[in-house]
């Protein structure tokens, strides 16, 4: 088979849209169209994750990006949507012929975007799946003795509830932070997703897809500051239970 032809979705410059564009277009994956949300709430996600991978390497702005993809000659279509909903989003891909959409770091989206690709819209999570499902997933995993990983999945009217792709742990090792882990999970799901785009260049997506079954947990909102002090104690004393050393 040959590349997809997809549309990006991300929120505005968030670190983990950027570090995804980044792993695609490494492996010369270039989006047809890239559709920013710019938003408050993009404004505040952002600026959550910025400070959750502090002290970490953040990959080069979108502009940036594409403006390299321009120096090769290859330009990207890139608008702006005040929220990525169908009503604003559809308007811009609807006569594209699409396979797939990829989701690089959304809030969550449902309706029309994800019946029209013809292939299915993919997301990558940074927690595993099925286990740690919804927001703050490293903070949770170590709260609830999780192992840390990122998954690619299907999108579908749940809440990180669509087939799964691909899903990987992260190695964690002893002293590492909870920023550590916030940034290993981030660039771990977009070698995913352009693992998952490898994959289906090679015709393999039937044969890796399946359901992802029950969870033990329920679906995790944003940790709280008390949440968060269990974290950050159990990583400083080393407590967390899947440690590789």
């Amino acid at each position: 088979m040959a590349k997809p032809d997809f549309a990006y979705l991300l929120l505005k410059e968030h670190p983990y849209g950027r570090e995804m564009l980044k792993q695609l277009i490494s492996e010369d994956f270039i989006p047809r169209i890239i559709i920013t949300e710019d938003s408050a709430i993009a404004d505040e996600e952002r600026e959550k994750f910025l400070k959750r991978i502090e002290g970490n390497h953040i990959a080069e702005t979108i502009e940036i990006q594409l403006g390299e993809l321009s120096k090769r000659g290859i330009t990207v279509e890139h608008v702006e949507v005040p929220i990525h909903n169908s009503e604003e989003v559809m308007p811009h891909i609807r006569d594209l012929d699409l396979d797939i959409i990829v989701f690089g770091g959304t809030r969550i989206i449902r309706g029309e975007i994800l019946d029209y690709p013809k292939d299915g819209v993919v997301n990558s999570h940074p927690g595993l799946l099925p286990e740690c499902r919804g927001s703050a997933s490293p903070a949770w995993s170590v709260y609830h003795d999780i192992p840390i990983g990122s998954s690619t999945h299907f999108c579908d009217n749940g809440v990180d509830t669509g087939h799964l792709l691909l899903r990987r742990e992260v190695p964690v090792k002893r002293g590492m932070k909870y920023e550590d882990l916030c940034y290993e999970t981030l660039v771990l799901a977009g070698i995913l997703m352009k693992e998952a785009l490898m994959a289906y260049e090679e015709g393999r997506w039937d044969e890796m897809r399946h359901p992802q079954g029950d969870s033990p947990h329920p679906t995790f909102r944003n940790a709280s500051e008390e949440i968060l002090q269990v974290v950050y104690q159990k990583l400083d004393e080393e407590t967390y239970a899947h440690y590789i050393d």
